[in-house]
């Protein structure tokens, strides 16, 4: 049995991070102000990079206790990715903040996407899918997943005619959803602890619940699908950002 063909596109780094709120709240008002001076820099360059279609970066405020911030950032290879790593962690943010979770895959489609006879580096329609700017919707959901390998419930042995028939119906649920919840499915099978990971963006987040929910009654979730942790938030410019973390409006 073969392996499906994928098409991959930019590397993908999900990075979450939690505040010392204490040692946030002892530096003085100036040096909080400089903080977030050097950050919004780093964030300008990184929308730079992305209005020239060179990556893709996004910064998200985290509900709940699991994080307070998570970092998008996409690249074509993976040594940038590091790069951004090593610059981030210059930053005086990230010295006043601890990782809690982070996830490295690569954007994904399905290889039927490649139409016969077309050249995919020309085709304008699949390379901004593959290499995505930043949605603009105000709110995320991110949560990794896997296939089940479990006895009759065996995703990776089903032929490859049963896994589409899945697939199709699958994908019915979620063009219900089309033009209100926006997802870039990201491969990370040899790459992270699970074998993909799913960031939806949505104007609403009720609709992450509606979406998800309806898809636990699908039967490729119901027997194959198993989910780790779901991360919401919503996503942030840098005076929101700022206004956030200082609990004022932040003023030039």
């Amino acid at each position: 049995m073969s392996a499906p063909i994928t098409l991959d596109g930019w590397y993908v780094y999900h990075e979450f991070r939690t505040i010392r709120w204490d040692r946030w709240k002892s530096l003085s008002e100036g040096e909080q102000h400089f903080v977030l001076r050097e950050w919004n820099q780093f964030a300008d360059e990184q929308r730079k990079l992305q209005d020239a279609r060179q990556g893709s970066f996004g910064q998200f405020i985290i509900a709940g206790s699991k994080a307070d911030l998570l970092v998008i950032h996409m690249r074509p290879t993976i040594e940038e990715l590091s790069q951004l790593k090593a610059q981030m962690a210059r930053t005086r943010l990230f010295s006043l903040s601890d990782s809690t979770y982070s996830y490295i895959s690569v954007v994904e489609l399905g290889g039927y996407n490649a139409r016969p006879g077309v050249d995919i580096e020309q085709d304008e329609a699949l390379q901004a899918r593959l290499k995505p700017s930043m949605p603009t919707h105000s709110h995320i959901c991110f949560y990794p997943m896997n296939k089940r390998r479990l006895g009759q419930d065996n995703w990776f042995m089903l032929s490859e005619e049963e896994r589409r028939e899945f697939m199709k119906a699958h994908g019915m649920i979620g063009r219900q959803y089309a033009g209100i919840v926006k997802q870039i499915i990201s491969g990370s099978v040899g790459l992270d602890d699970w074998e993909w990971g799913v960031t939806l963006f949505a104007n609403d987040p009720l609709q992450f619940k509606k979406l998800v929910y309806e898809m636990r009654f699908d039967e490729s979730s119901a027997r194959f699908a198993e989910f780790g942790p779901f991360y919401v938030g919503h996503q942030v410019d840098d005076r929101a950002l700022g206004e956030w973390l200082i609990g004022v409006p932040e003023t030039n």
